[in-house]
């Protein structure tokens, strides 16, 4: 199918990019990487008036280390995580995004913004408890992971404002692991699960544990979490806690899984990372 026609524009700066949105009204669209976007329209899923490319404004580029946290471009791309062992959690994920083609072109913040469950990256900032920095005609501010993700591929940056920079906590101590079940290698996840585990003498000091594609944002696997804070990194309390990973949560069924089959990978996956990150 042929996308509806639209105008398109190439922002200079942050600003130029604010003042073409304002200019083109409600169904304008920033266009970062592409991924998301360009396939819904020429699904005609999306029919946006106008696309404001972003590909020239460079202060939207670069990660940035900052002692206890880590500032990131909204146009860093997915092979630029990849390639930051630093990073830990964040750059094994982006490690298993899609291809190598797409992990080239695709962006952290446009990923972020698009506020699809499916995608890697959104449940990874939830569980980092880390933010967003959005710029708009009312200037500058800053949303936490936890009010970013709204509803299906809605978020609460609006519209007229650039998502930024993305900032996350250097997690320091911290063990990782990321599970991801999907049919092929880089198709999106059927249910992916990071998690974070922070321990001292095999006790769990903290627990952060994200859900991809669980419902119709990214979640927080809190009664896991809360399961095992506070208790010893085995395998009988790793399984107990990740018994609990589906709990609140409402996977839609498709064509690849019912969604109880759906919670019986939340948990399987669970128990994985949890293992894994405990071990790290």
């Amino acid at each position: 199918m042929i996308g509806a026609e639209f105008d398109y524009a190439v922002a200079e700066s942050v600003d130029d990019a604010i003042a073409l949105l304002a200019e083109g009204g409600e169904d304008a669209k920033l266009l970062a990487g592409g991924h998301s976007l360009v396939p819904l329209m020429k699904l005609r899923f999306a029919a946006p008036s106008l696309l404001v490319d972003l590909r020239r404004v460079d202060e939207l580029r670069g990660i940035q280390t900052g002692g206890d946290s880590f500032r990131i471009g909204a146009l860093t791309r997915h092979a630029e995580l990849q390639a930051r062992a630093d990073m830990g959690l964040v750059a094994a994920v982006a490690t298993q995004i899609a291809d190598q083609q797409v992990r080239n072109r695709g962006t952290i913040g446009g990923s972020l913004a698009h506020g699809d469950a499916a995608a890697d990256l959104p449940a990874v900032l939830l569980a980092c408890d880390g933010s967003v920095v959005v710029r708009g005609p009312d200037g500058e501010r800053e949303i936490a992971a936890a009010d970013l993700f709204e509803g299906y591929l809605t978020t609460t940056v609006a519209h007229g404002e650039v998502l930024t920079e993305v900032r996350l906590p250097a997690l320091t101590g911290y063990g990782y692991g990321y599970e991801k079940f999907n049919r092929r290698a880089e198709d999106w996840a059927m249910v992916g699960v990071s998690a974070l585990v922070k321990s001292d003498g095999g006790v769990c000091q903290d627990v952060r544990i994200g859900l991809t594609h669980m419902g119709a944002t990214p979640l927080r696997a809190s009664a896991a979490e809360d399961a095992l804070r506070g208790q010893p990194l085995d395998a009988e309390h790793i399984a107990a806690a990740a018994a609990l990973a589906a709990d609140a949560t409402s996977p839609l069924g498709d064509l690849n899984a019912t969604p109880e089959y759906k919670q019986h990978l939340a948990r399987v996956l669970t128990r994985r990372a949890l293992t894994t990150a405990s071990a790290a």
